[in-house]
């Protein structure tokens, strides 16, 4: 019951969106630490969804990848990026705070270097890391890549610079006024509510703990933001456990179990049915965790099916064709063919198309 309210909610079981920047809107973020498996945890949950809508979307800057919430890197949409941000910027940069004094990072140097990164790709365009590395060393800056990540989320966080166009394949940073919207400035308690409505919108049943680990927030603005949502949640028991549900997760019709509706899927590295929750074991046995994810916070991808995550799969690439390789996590798992095939079939469809 629990995972296919989880598949439904996430759009894994009969997605509603066609366009990305809709289905990006409804999840409210989208972990982004792989920027390829997450353009496919986009497609995934798309309708029809195809690496050049994605990309397109990426382009026209409808999603921007930047960091949020715990924080890594997420896409959001580009209007959604500002209340988000209200919300996360200063804990950022207090996470960064005395790792920034560590390595001498002085706020005269922030605001330095934030002067520069904005002058350079004002004056030259979307700029990589790399670039505007090389653009601060011309201009007698002196730092290690420690120093420069730190220059370039204090860049983010200070509504500065976001994501831009790809530049031969390699991510750039573009200016936060040329591809940001003006938006009205919420209250913090405005954007907590909206936070909370899109996290448990689409990802219930959730817990407390859940909410909590995803948007990175204190325990104590974690219950006021569902507290500012109280009307639109439903508090179930599932077990020994107590889960929120949203108002707009329909519940699965009676034949609409795992067992009648068998759900198959390559989910990418750091997919939201799995990373989103503080505890694992709805989707995952823990005794299977350290094949899904590791102590340190790496995730691999992995196979879905019925709700469960049952093995692990790879994309080979063999005289120019892409393949899928799959290992799962018991033998006994019997899974019919023609799902993996389809599963296969899409992926490979949203690659080419």
């Amino acid at each position: 019951m629990i995972t296919t309210l989880r598949m439904t909610s996430q759009q894994l079981l009969r997605p509603r969106f066609d366009r990305p920047k809709d289905l990006v809107a409804w999840m409210g973020a989208i972990q982004a630490q792989e920027y390829t498996m997450a353009k496919w945890a986009v497609g995934l949950r798309l309708q029809s969804g195809t690496l050049r809508a994605v990309e397109e979307a990426l382009v026209k800057g409808e999603i921007i990848r930047t960091h949020l919430l715990r924080p890594t890197w997420h896409f959001v949409t580009a209007e959604d990026l500002p209340w988000i941000q209200q919300l996360c910027a200063p804990r950022i940069r207090a996470a960064y705070q005395s790792y920034a004094r560590n390595l001498g990072i002085s706020e005269e140097l922030y605001l330095t270097c934030n002067r520069l990164i904005e002058q350079f790709i004002r004056e030259k365009g979307h700029l990589t890391k790399q670039e505007i590395g090389t653009a601060l060393a011309e201009k007698g800056i002196s730092f290690t890549p420690p120093h420069l990540n730190c220059f370039l989320f204090r860049a983010e966080t200070d509504a500065i610079v976001c994501s831009g166009i790809d530049k031969n394949n390699k991510a750039t940073y573009a200016l936060w006024d040329e591809r940001i919207p003006p938006t009205p400035r919420l209250t913090k308690e405005e954007a907590l509510a909206k936070l909370a409505t899109r996290y448990f919108q689409s990802h219930s049943p959730a817990s407390l703990q859940d909410f909590t680990w995803w948007s990175g927030l204190s325990v104590t603005e974690a219950r006021q933001a569902i507290g500012c949502i109280d009307d639109e949640l439903t508090l179930e028991p599932f077990g020994s456990a107590t889960f929120y549900i949203h108002r707009s997760c329909q519940s699965p019709a009676p034949d609409s179990s795992p067992a009648s509706d068998p759900v198959f899927h390559f989910l990418p590295s750091y997919d939201e049915y799995l990373i989103s929750y503080k505890d694992r074991s709805m989707a995952i046995d823990p005794v299977h965790y350290p094949k899904a994810f590791n102590r340190y916070g790496l995730f691999y991808p992995v196979i879905l099916y019925k709700g469960k995550i049952v093995g692990n799969w790879n994309k080979a690439v063999k005289k120019g064709t892409a393949t899928v390789q799959t290992s799962f996590f018991q033998e006994k798992v019997r899974i019919p063919a023609a799902l993996i095939k389809t599963a296969e079939h899409r992926y490979k469809t949203f690659l080419s198309e």
